[in-house]
């Protein structure tokens, strides 16, 4: 299809800081005391925090990919629902982004961290950890396996939910070059309830944190999968708690 729009030659799409929710949220009560009361200061990233080593490959043990046995006892299985999610880590024109550090951390099946702090009535999993790291292929791909997290809740409100969710963190080739979202079921009611999700002030920026159901993919008498692929900056970029503009 034939177009009158001028070609795009810029070595980056324009930044939307638009795209990123206000500090300053009253439904999102921890918003209130935390919110920046003074202009942002942008400080100069020092030549350690740009290149500075992150991690090695040789760190990464053969099980932190599976979160349903990565903490398990020798021959036992985390409890609850069994998924695959996987999907591809890609730049502002679609193109892989190879060897990023994924690392990824969840409630339990009952919704339960495993955290001393964390002091909700749900049991604790002694075979699951919540925790898993993957390092993107050479075509930007990952994959980890683990148990669907159970919603929770949390006080905010006096009958506040957060959504089913699993948290990513993506690591860049420095320490500076860090990125953390959360990732959402696609379906899940919970998401149009929760307070959090609420001060995203755009639908399309909402619904590239949904996860999507991947029948093709799914493991027979195994593990259900779930596609969700990552764009770091662009106008179809994930977004980033800690970064409205991406990496």
């Amino acid at each position: 299809m034939s177009s009158n729009a001028a070609p795009e030659r810029g070595t980056f799409y324009p930044r939307d800081f638009a795209w990123h929710p206000p500090a300053y949220h009253p439904g999102y009560k921890s918003s209130v005391l935390r919110a920046p009361r003074r202009a942002l200061i942008s400080l100069e990233n020092s030549a350690g925090d740009l290149a500075g080593p992150v991690f090695g490959h040789d760190i990464l043990g053969p099980l932190d990919h599976d979160l349903t046995a990565n903490a398990a006892t020798p021959g036992e299985s985390a409890i609850g629902e069994r998924i695959v999610v996987h999907g591809r880590l890609l730049d502002e024109r679609g193109r892989p982004v190879p060897g990023a550090l994924i690392e990824v951390w969840q409630a339990n099946a009952g919704g339960r961290y495993r955290h001393r702090k964390d002091g909700y009535l749900a049991p604790l999993d002694p075979n699951f950890g919540g925790c898993g790291r993957v390092v993107t292929d050479a075509d930007g791909a990952y994959a980890f396996r683990t148990v669907r997290p159970g919603p929770y809740p949390w006080m905010n409100r006096p009958n506040d939910w957060r959504p089913a969710h699993i948290h990513f963190s993506l690591w860049g080739a420095g320490f500076a070059q860090r990125l953390i979202t959360q990732m959402y079921f696609e379906g899940d009611p919970l998401i149009g309830h929760c307070p959090i999700i609420a001060t995203i002030p755009q639908a399309d920026a909402i619904d590239r944190l949904v996860a999507r159901l991947d029948m093709d993919n799914t493991q027979p008498f195994d593990s259900i999968a779930w596609r969700f692929d990552i764009v770091l900056r662009g106008r179809k970029a994930t977004f980033f708690e800690n970064r409205p503009e991406g990496m």
